[in-house]
């Protein structure tokens, strides 16, 4: 049985009921999180006050973790994406707590996952290309004990969004 490893997010995770007036809120914020207060208040229909208020306690709920820009890849020069699976026979903390921190100290690392299954951990990488990733690799070996590593390369970016499907309040 792998490991499990701290928490990435740190966010407390509470069962915060949303209304008709968050799920906009949360919907606005998701497309695009520059939207003033008096632009975000007339979409939903609401004052700024209330709105403020219910940003806020969204935020406190952890709900909203953070606001970010999304920045373009190509535009930086990042055009290779890898999906990197990984194996390993190490589930000991000690060796958790050294991959984890390998991962954080890796900007190119832009998610990483504990999976079920076959795969312990995939990674999505994004690098100049293949030389760049195969840096990233004989860094990452010689740092932590990794059993087996598969990269995938992403030939063509066909959806990607951070906005995330937000439930109506039926259970």
């Amino acid at each position: 049985m792998t490991e499990q490893l701290p928490q990435i997010s740190g966010s407390p995770k509470t069962n915060f009921r949303l209304d008709e007036v968050d799920r906009k809120i949360l919907s606005l914020l998701q497309e695009d999180a520059s939207l003033s207060l008096d632009q975000i208040a007339d979409r939903v229909g609401a004052s700024k006050t209330p709105v403020w208020n219910r940003i806020r306690k969204l935020r406190e709920a952890g709900v909203i973790r953070r606001q970010v820009a999304i920045l373009d890849p190509e535009a930086l020069g990042l055009e290779a994406c890898f999906f990197v699976l990984i194996r390993t026979s190490e589930h000991d903390k000690t060796w958790a707590a050294r991959f984890l921190k390998a991962l954080r100290e890796r900007p190119e690392v832009i998610e990483a996952h504990r999976l079920a299954g076959d795969i312990d951990y995939i990674l999505k990488v994004q690098v100049r290309n293949a030389r760049a990733y195969d840096r990233f690799y004989q860094s990452l070996i010689g740092e932590v004990k990794i059993h087996n590593v598969t990269a995938l390369l992403s030939m063509e970016e066909i959806k990607a969004t951070s906005a995330l499907p937000i439930p109506d309040g039926t259970r």
